[in-house]
């Protein structure tokens, strides 16, 4: 791949740099600073990814810019969100760009009953193939059976923690719970290690490159049953006495998939959690557990990346012309076996 690299200093006397993923904007400033323009350009590609260090904090800031695109699907949300497709990145420029940055990934995934025999090793196994791709990653397993978790082989800067959990006597309860066990143990240990946490449901096997290119400040994902259907079919909580009420939305995101930098993960599951305790008070739940929580906070606080059905498809979907390549896939359920009620 041709790449060239360049940085600029720059003195700013009347504007100041105000960054948000994905865009630049200048804003007026009465103090005068210093800042740096690092360029990495990919010209084959049309990427940008523009490093901007100030002299006012030691803090840095990735803006990525992609000039590549597609005509057959929707790349970017009405608030100027990157919708993340096959095509319209170059993976190379943008683990490079995370490997100067620092960037290390907390993975957390539960495996609580049958789901730990049924799914776990062989989630961790795709996972160390073709999740992350050379940047440091700790596996976070929340089971109600530590003893039953199988060593899996690790590649260097990967490791594996291991928390047990309460095994809940509805499936329903596990799934909305997780909310506040996440939330949990970013406070106490993954915000010390980490800069970004991705969420897993365990019953899924990755099969693609599933890299940097997905990392954001808030990341969300489109259902792969509703991504290419009419608002109408969205299947949002429809009980106005829930917290997870919801007449409109932007689009359905599925819960088995989110992620973003640990404060913004943190929040999620805070948010979440708070409305399930809520609909618990009010003898009330969600028509999607922790699903529908999900999507009201992702539609009253918009996601910065949005990832494409690819990065967690159904096989029982089929071919569709869309979809080049599947990243992470369902695999098969046997819910009435593996679900504790």
């Amino acid at each position: 791949m041709l790449l060239f690299q360049c940085t600029v200093f720059v003195v700013v006397l009347s504007v100041c740099v105000c960054v948000r993923e994905n865009q630049l904007i200048l804003n007026k400033c009465n103090t005068p600073f210093f800042f740096f323009f690092q360029f990495l350009i990919s010209p084959k590609n049309g990427v940008i990814i523009f490093i901007i260090k100030s002299s006012r904090d030691t803090s840095t800031t990735m803006v990525f810019c992609c000039f590549r695109s597609r005509s057959d699907v929707l790349t970017c949300t009405p608030w100027n969100a990157p919708i993340i497709w096959e095509g319209m990145f170059d993976p190379d420029l943008y683990d490079r760009a995370h490997n100067e940055e620092g960037t290390s990934v907390a993975l957390t995934v539960f495996a609580v009953g049958r789901y730990l025999d049924a799914y776990l090793k062989t989630f961790l196994n795709s996972s160390e193939r073709y999740f992350m791709p050379g940047l440091p990653v700790a596996y976070y397993v929340f089971t109600d059976l530590p003893e039953k978790v199988l060593a899996i082989r690790l590649t260097p800067q990967r490791r594996l923690r291991i928390i047990k959990v309460e095994r809940h006597s509805r499936w329903q309860d596990i799934s909305m719970m997780r909310m506040k066990t996440i939330s949990d143990i970013i406070e106490s240990e993954i915000r010390h290690y980490y800069t970004h946490v991705f969420c897993f449901d365990v019953d899924q096997v990755f099969t693609g490159r599933f890299g940097s290119e997905a990392l954001g400040d808030s990341v969300a994902l489109l259902h792969a049953y509703y991504y290419n259907v009419a608002k109408a079919f969205y299947t949002y909580d429809n009980n106005p006495k829930s917290q997870a009420y919801m007449e409109n939305g932007d689009f359905y995101y599925h819960a088995a998939v989110f992620g973003g930098s640990w404060k913004s993960v943190k929040a999620l599951t805070d948010s979440c959690y708070q409305s399930i305790l809520v609909d618990k008070e009010r003898n009330v739940e969600a028509l999607w557990h922790d699903e529908s929580h999900l999507n009201k906070y992702l539609w009253l606080h918009k996601p910065s990346r949005v990832l494409s059905p690819e990065y967690c498809w159904d096989p029982i979907i089929g071919h569709r012309y869309n979809i080049r390549i599947t990243r992470l896939e369902w695999a098969p359920k046997n819910y009435a076996q593996l679900r504790t009620s």
